[in-house]
Parts: C-alpha cells; structure tokens; sequence
C-alpha cells in the first residue's frame, strides 16, 4: 500500500512536466467538425490556422515530423491560433475520424482553390479567411510568415477585397500582385500583375525588372518579349546574363520538358536544333546540359550521368552556386562509384561548406560522406560531428545515425540501382 502510494505521489509530480512535454509543439484539434473548430476560434478570440495536407506530400511530411513539433513553433501557434489538420486526399487506409471530414475538405479545397501542398489557410477569429501560404519551410522562417499572417498590411485575402472595392493605385496593385503570386493564386497574381505594368512609363527599372521576372512565365509574357528583344537594357538594369537565363528557362519548358519523354529519349540533341531554329538569339547549351543530367537521373541511367555531371562541371562550374554544388555532390555520393568522380565530387562539396562559412549541416553532412566513401574515416567524423552539432533538435536524429554507422564502419550509401 505505502509503495503504491508512493508510486501515486510520484506520477502526480510527473504530470505537470508530461503535459508540457506533450504540448511543446504545436496542437492540433480533434474530435471536433468544422463549425465546432470555427466556433473554438470564436470563443478563444484567437485565429484558426488550417494544414491542408496530402498522405503523398514529402514538405507536408517534413512540416510534421519536423517543424510543427518544435518548440517555438509550437508556442507561437498555440498562442495565437485554434491549429487544425485537414487531409486532402482520400486512402484505403484513412481513419474515421479522417472520413468524417472528407466532405469539407472537398469544399474546402473547391472554395479556397487549394492546389498545392501543403497550403495553409488562416481565418480571423469571426471566421473569414484573411490568409494563406504555400509550401513548407525552417522553423524560424515559417514563424516570420505566420506572424506576417496576423498583419492585416500583409493578409493576401485582406489585401484581395480592398482591392475588389476599388483601390488601384499602382503601388498597392504591385502589393497584391505580389501576394497573389506567393499565396498561389496564379489567376489572380497574372491579372492583377498586367494592371499594374499598364500603369508604368518606365519598365526598365530595377523594381518592375524585379516584379517582371516573377511573373514572366511563359513566351506569351510581357516580360519574356521584353528580355528576348532588349537583354542589354534588361542585363545593364539586372545584372549580366539574367535575361538570357530567364528566356532559356521559359524556352526549356515550353520545347523541351513538356515534350521529351524521360523514359524513352536518350539525348537532347534534336531539341537543340530547334530551338537553334526558332530562337536564334539564345544561346541553351547550358540549360540543355543540366537537363541532360536531371534526365540521367530521373532514368537512374548512372553509367550516363557520371560522364554528363562531369562534363557540366568543367564547363559551367565557376558558376555553380552551393546549394547546385551540394546537389550534385550528394547524387554522385550515392550513385556513382568512380572514385575520381567521387573525388571530383569532395571538391564540389568543399566548395560549397566554404562558401556557405560551414553554416549548413546538410552541406557538412555531405562532405564527411564523401570523405568517408573515399577511406578518410578520421576527417568525416570530424566533420560529421561538425554537423550534427550545428544541426536542429529535428535534424540530429538523422545525422547521428550516419555518425553512428561511420564509428561503426559500416557503409552510409545504398547500392546504386
């Protein structure tokens, strides 16, 4: 009797810090329907943020499983919104409680166009949607917007209704443009976006260049006409090469990836004839050749892809940014078993640690690999170590397992295919 009483007294010492534990990341309702979670909102005074989420979305996977457990993400949520999960798509495997709600999904996804995932809708404590963002992010970043989401300066569907009330000054068109364009709202941003450049003498400034570029998407845009006929003037405003960058990325799209069959073409050549045909003017050699290798890989063709990385790198790596650096890094780290494309590869990867001032684990964590792979045990655990110590509470899970199976000498890489 005394030891169960003691064992009682313990477990409600413990109960307190097991409902912190449990409640550091964000909560999430349940049990509750749609007019119950608005009607919670309501009553709390406080806004309701809504994941709209799929079982196949990789970012939605990664918000769960890593950001919204975070602690300050968890506090600045619950602090200032009901926080609710809603799966859009439908599985054999789904819940009852996940059934109950298909309808409104459904009508929530018709309602608020949502398209893509993840998108997160965010409604006022009175219920009307004032909100919504698209995509996943890093802790800190996503707390940044979900603060944004409280501002009504910043509200994409706040902005959207003072503009069907009738504000059209130019500034204030480029804001919702703009907002349109980052909420996902594609419809909305293009029409919006054309009324403000019918608004402005002067394209060529740095700021309508800027605006120009992000809603120049395909070759019946403003924009690309502009950059395909006067790239001096755009380049002199933008920096060198920038409008040839843009217009080779549109023409890629347009005459290559929305026609090329990856399972089936074996090189791009005969799509570098036409378009040598058609445009003249633009030079698509390196475009076509990260293309080349983003099809090799797609194919998991290694034997091609070693050749074609290789290739790319001796001709356009001065211009290679880290993140593309680390990318291509990795896949040779895990696909290719040349150990002078691997050795290649560690330098690729040690250019982008120190261009990144050894600020990203992930770039870290690429670079012991690679050392590891090529016999340097004693450097990867260094650097290995380096990682994990700089990594997020989410992050080290993972990188301490490398770490672990390097200790341990085992392998870090799985069998190309």
């Amino acid at each position: 009797m005394i030891n169960h009483m003691k064992n009682l007294f313990v477990l409600l010492l413990m109960l307190p810090l097991l409902v912190v534990a449990q409640e550091e990341g964000a909560h999430f309702e349940h049990g509750l329907n749609w007019q119950q979670v608005k009607e919670k909102a309501k009553k709390e005074n406080k806004y309701l943020f809504v994941d709209c989420f799929t079982t196949w979305c990789g970012p939605c996977k990664y918000m769960t499983s890593t950001i919204f457990p975070q602690e300050k993400v968890g506090t600045f949520m619950n602090k200032n919104f009901v926080n609710l999960k809603i799966q859009m798509d439908k599985t054999k495997d789904d819940s009852e409680e996940v059934k109950s709600w298909y309808a409104d999904a459904d009508a929530i996804a018709k309602e608020y166009s949502v398209k893509a995932y993840p998108t997160y809708l965010i409604f006022a404590p009175n219920g009307d949607i004032v909100h919504r963002m698209v995509g996943s992010d890093e802790a800190d970043s996503f707390i940044a917007r979900l603060g944004e989401s409280l501002d009504p300066d910043k509200q994409y569907y706040t902005l959207l209704r003072k503009y069907e009330a009738g504000n059209k000054e130019p500034e204030f068109l480029r804001r919702v443009a703009l907002a349109a364009n980052s909420s996902y709202d594609q419809a909305t941003a293009s029409k919006i976006s054309e009324e403000y450049l019918n608004t402005q003498q002067d394209l060529f400034t740095k700021e309508n260049l800027e605006f120009l570029g992000e809603f120049t998407r395909s070759s019946t845009s403003k924009g690309f006409q502009l950059m395909l006929n006067e790239p001096e003037k755009v380049d002199a405003v933008l920096g060198k090469g920038k409008a040839a960058d843009k217009v080779a990325s549109i023409i890629l799209r347009e005459e290559v990836f929305s026609k090329v069959n990856p399972k089936t073409t074996t090189n791009l050549d005969s799509f570098k004839t036409v378009i040598k045909e058609k445009y003249p003017k633009i030079n698509v050699d390196k475009q076509l050749a990260m293309a080349e290798i983003q099809l090799m890989q797609y194919r998991k063709d290694w034997n091609a892809f070693q050749p074609a990385i290789r290739s790319y790198m001796q001709q356009y790596g001065s211009e290679v940014k880290p993140e593309q650096l680390n990318s291509f890094a990795w896949a040779v780290f895990e696909n290719c078993e040349d150990p002078d494309c691997v050795v290649e590869a560690l330098a690729w990867s040690k250019r982008s640690i120190d261009e990144t001032e050894e600020k990203s684990p992930a770039f870290l964590d690429t670079y012991a690999n690679l050392l590891y792979k090529t016999g340097k045990t004693d450097e990867a655990l260094v650097w290995q170590q380096k990682a994990v110590d700089l990594a997020s509470e989410g992050e080290k899970t993972a990188l301490r397992t490398t770490l672990e199976k390097m200790k341990k000498g085992e392998k870090t890489w799985r069998e190309a295919d």
